[in-house]
């Protein structure tokens, strides 16, 4: 309803709302939170340099689909765009990564909470007269989210890839580990739980059977997805901080400002 609370369905309140704590400090800071890695990712998705060092390729960059991507050994390379390519090769692939984000359920409640204040937080009114949902465009093409998940498990194999070549040293032999491997590792734990926590996953593992007891392991699926996706906001915020760390530790070493310690 146009003006919220202050309508004549409802008794009449002076202020706009009746809370008396720092509702503002969790849109606040969710905001602050999705600006810095919208500004640090974009940062490192144009810069197009110290995005490989053997054998640790940045998230960011993989898989490395154009012709003038670094050559890395045995590395995720599928040279798919040709010499015409000319900008940064990361815009291709962190199409689906940032998609699959932008579509999800629980980063849609964050940035409409924290960028748009739509609604601001829980009992306060939103300054928008009118709400239209996610009926019109462009919102309703939040309504991809479940295609962006399967691009988002394909991106998921590949670093999965990518982690697997991190137990090679600097000249690609294998039995070795890094600091860089155990970064590498984390990352990827933190991406499939991400992943798998989302709700197009738990619809899909679990959705539409009218009885659990005749398919026993899509419902043990359904159990595992379920408790993971209890922990979806904290989930998504670990794996994007993960993945900045990922990205930003290869560009430490890739450019020379710290030396990739090694365990064996």
């Amino acid at each position: 309803m146009p003006g919220g609370e202050r309508t004549g369905r409802r008794a009449a309140i002076p202020g706009r709302h009746l809370r008396t704590d720092r509702w503002w400090l969790a849109p606040a800071g969710t905001a602050a939170g999705l600006l810095a890695f919208v500004v640090y990712s974009t940062w490192r998705a144009f810069a197009d340099a110290h995005y490989y060092a053997a054998p640790y390729v940045s998230p960011f960059y993989s898989p490395c689909l154009a012709e003038r991507c670094r050559t890395m050994h045995a590395g995720p390379n599928a040279d798919l765009f040709g010499s015409w390519w000319a900008i940064s090769p990361a815009i291709i692939i962190l199409i689906f990564p940032l998609g699959f984000r932008l579509t999800c359920y629980y980063y849609r409640k964050a940035y409409y909470r924290g960028f748009w204040a739509s609604p601001p937080a829980c009992a306060v009114a939103e300054p928008h007269k009118k709400y239209t949902g996610e009926t019109r465009f462009p919102l309703i093409l939040q309504n991809v989210h479940r295609y962006f998940f399967y691009a988002a498990l394909l991106v998921a194999g590949v670093l999965t890839y990518d982690t697997v070549l991190a137990f090679r040293d600097q000249h690609y032999r294998w039995g070795h580990m890094g600091l860089g491997t155990l970064v590498f590792l984390v990352n990827i734990a933190l991406i499939w739980a991400y992943t798998l926590s989302c709700h197009s996953c738990r619809h899909i593992v679990g959705g539409k059977l009218k009885h659990f007891s005749e398919h026993p392991v899509r419902y043990k699926a359904w159990v595992f997805i379920s408790r993971l996706n209890a922990r979806h906001m904290l989930l998504a915020w670990a794996s994007l901080v993960s993945v900045a760390l990922a990205d930003f530790y290869v560009y430490l070493v890739a450019s020379g400002a710290f030396a990739d310690p090694r365990f064996f």
